[in-house]
């Protein structure tokens, strides 16, 4: 991996040694140990907080220049990571079963679909097109001809690089799962996909970095589901999807949230995690209907001054692995309240489990 020089020091490789693998970071001397555990981020999910670099037998300081710290041109390290200060699913080990790699890594086995007549009006008759794990590269021509008799259309976990304008001739589609794929920003015919009254679209596991403002105009979405990609915003035309319920944009790079979302009202489910926020806006304090909000593995120190007042359906959050206290909660209006419907929810669970199970934890869902 290539990093920006800083100022006129050497530019010098190094191989960090993480999780069976090794990675190669070339920046220059004059660069800080910080700004390559920010360099490392991306390519392990360890979090620059949860990074521990060490050489030749020294722990690295942040601050200190590569320069400083005796780093030199093929220097090797050691990257030590912390439990739980990660973003997304965990750190990126050899063996990991990430989603891009291991579709990408079955490419040359990918098949085109041969579709006949009956299985054609098969698709027709029950108004669902049904091709998750079929191992294809693209969606097969005969798709497009369904016309209005499509009301959903899953194409997850394949290999799928793209989705043309033709999407938009499913005339009556309403669910469009395009998850698990390689799917890429100019690969996804948006205008095609903005012209459908979709009430949920799945899009996560896939290779997006941007949505566009367009998105906004989808205003019949009930359901949208972008995580675990590389998205580092949401647009902030968001807001003017009014019917949204559920958003997940989980184990993205996103940095920050437009107050533009406190618009959509009737949302329930509203899920940052394992993204690079470090602040929410106010706004989310508007959201009466919001039963549950998860913002685990964020750089967070606060939460909305309004959230327990104003959100009084919200009974799960989940704000482990950020700098957000208990004793900071409870000292907000409305705790008392929250509190409340979060130990009747937990009560509702004991219910339903068994008292000896071990991976039950009462309180879990804040910490």
């Amino acid at each position: 991996m290539n990093g920006a020089g800083g100022g006129g020091g050497e530019e010098i490789t190094v191989n960090v040694k993480f999780g069976g693998r090794t990675i190669p970071v070339t920046l220059s001397t004059d660069c800080r140990i910080k700004e390559l555990k920010a360099m490392l981020q991306p390519l392990t999910n360890v979090l620059v907080r949860g990074q521990k670099l060490i050489s030749k037998g020294k722990i690295l300081t942040d601050d200190a220049s590569l320069r400083d710290s005796d780093v030199k041109d093929g220097t090797k390290m050691m990257l030590m990571a912390s439990q739980g200060l990660h973003q997304g699913d965990g750190p990126i080990l050899k063996n990991a079963a990430t989603k891009p790699i291991s579709r990408s890594a079955v490419n040359a086995k990918a098949v085109e679909l041969s579709v006949g007549k009956s299985r054609v009006d098969h698709w027709k008759r029950m108004r669902v097109i049904s091709l998750s794990s079929s191992n294809l590269k693209a969606i097969p021509e005969e798709v497009w001809a369904c016309g209005s008799s499509i009301r959903l259309l899953d194409a997850s976990n394949n290999t799928i690089r793209g989705v043309p304008s033709q999407i938009a001739n499913l005339t009556s589609l309403d669910r469009l799962d395009l998850s698990k794929n390689d799917i890429v920003d100019d690969s996804l015919s948006w205008e095609g996909v903005m012209q459908l009254k979709l009430s949920s679209l799945f899009l996560s596991q896939n290779h997006l970095t941007t949505l566009p403002p367009a998105l906004g105009t989808m205003t019949s979405l009930v359901h949208l589901v972008v995580a675990d990609n590389k998205l580092t915003s949401l647009p902030a035309e968001i807001g003017l999807m009014t019917e949204l319920k559920t958003l997940n944009a989980r184990n993205n790079r996103i940095t920050s949230i437009d107050p533009s979302i406190g618009n959509c009202k009737y949302l329930l489910e509203l899920d940052l995690s394992s993204n690079l926020l470090s602040e929410i806006p106010q706004t989310v304090g508007n959201l009466q209907n919001l039963k549950e909000l998860y913002l685990s593995n964020n750089g967070l120190k606060a939460v909305p001054s309004s959230l327990f007042k104003n959100c009084t359906s919200l009974r799960k959050l989940d704000l482990h692995r950020t700098e957000i206290t208990m004793n900071m909660l409870r000292e907000m209006e409305g705790w008392n309240e929250f509190d409340e419907r979060r130990r009747a929810k937990t009560q509702n669970l004991l219910d339903y489990r068994s008292l000896h199970s071990t991976d039950f934890d009462e309180g879990a869902d804040i910490c």
